[in-house]
């Protein structure tokens, strides 16, 4: 696997697959980004299990905090690595020893473990480092051009009309399933 460059169709793949998320390095503090994206993940349908040993037992966003990813009371589909490259390799040691595993490995932007990424590789997990999954679902929904970001996603379809008074998500399953967005 090439981990300098996803496929459009490797990450909405993923993206869509998975349903259950462990965020390791989860933050209470709101203008931390792993708080707007565990709070953007939950908007979208994800279960999403913060880890955080110094805030195990509490809360964030209304989701109980776990010291580990072994107290995830449930099987976990995907890890989202929310701390620097070198700790990431403690991490996916921790999701290889999870029975079952998990299916993915997610390492958040400036986060490459190649040698982690190697070894979750080699158990049949797929990996993706250097990536936010909140910026690749704004993207590969095209919700990222709501605020003139490019998505490098062309669409004949008719952009999605605004509502006034409501807040507005466009998800992967509303795109790609029925093709509507959520009201």
């Amino acid at each position: 696997m090439n981990h300098d460059a996803y496929s459009n169709d490797h990450i909405r793949s993923i993206l869509s697959s998975v349903n259950t998320v462990a965020m390791v390095g989860a933050s209470a503090n709101e203008v931390r980004p792993s708080y707007f994206v565990l709070k953007y993940l939950l908007d979208r349908g994800y279960r999403v299990h913060p880890i955080n040993p110094g805030l195990a037992g509490k809360e964030i966003l209304g989701q109980t905090v776990y010291g580990t990813l072994k107290d995830v009371p449930e099987p976990i589909d995907m890890i989202d690595i929310f701390r620097n490259s070198e700790a990431a390799g403690a991490v996916v040691d921790e999701a290889l020893a999870l029975v079952p595993k998990p299916k993915v490995i997610w390492m958040q932007l400036s986060v490459r473990n190649d040698a982690a990424a190697a070894r979750a590789g080699a158990e049949g997990l797929q990996v993706v480092m250097n990536r936010c999954p909140k910026i690749e679902l704004g993207r590969l929904s095209s919700e990222i051009a709501w605020m003139g970001v490019n998505s490098r996603t062309i669409s004949a379809r008719r952009a999605p009309q605004l509502k006034e008074g409501k807040f507005q998500k466009l998800g992967l399953r509303q795109t790609f399933g029925s093709g509507k967005a959520d009201e």
